[in-house]
């Protein structure tokens, strides 16, 4: 990834990580600088249910609260359909893939500088 400040390329990484760590599907990083000015980039990742959703926010949550990183917020984790943990300049989108499907979030986001960048991981 070109011109991403060290820090949010390290929680990219480690959000990736911990993702893939609990098998996140269709796992998808969006480069949004120049779109939004409240990130710069996305993670969106779908589960297989509202169990799997929940338990990828919270390895999520474990994995960046071990780093260092306090959420600024977190979202949706109650009927874990759609949870969005905000990282400050990452923010992750954890959804069942029918509301994936509904609010396309890479549609409505896509054209930033690096549009839809590999989920590479650590």
């Amino acid at each position: 990834m070109t011109d991403i400040l060290p820090e949010t390329e390290r929680i990219r990484r480690i959000v990736v990580a911990a993702l893939e760590e609990r098998k996140a599907v269709d796992l998808r990083v969006l480069d949004v600088r120049g779109l939004t000015s409240v990130t710069d980039l996305m993670v969106i990742a779908s589960g297989t249910s509202d169990r799997h959703v929940k338990a990828l926010a919270d390895n999520v949550l474990e994995r960046t609260r071990e780093a260092g990183v306090r959420p600024l917020g977190v979202e949706g984790e109650r009927a874990a359909e759609w949870v969005l943990v905000d990282l400050g300049d990452v923010v992750v989108h954890l959804m069942l893939p029918r509301v994936r499907e509904f609010y396309q979030l890479e549609k409505l986001w896509s054209g930033g500088p690096g549009e839809a960048l590999a989920a590479e991981g650590p």
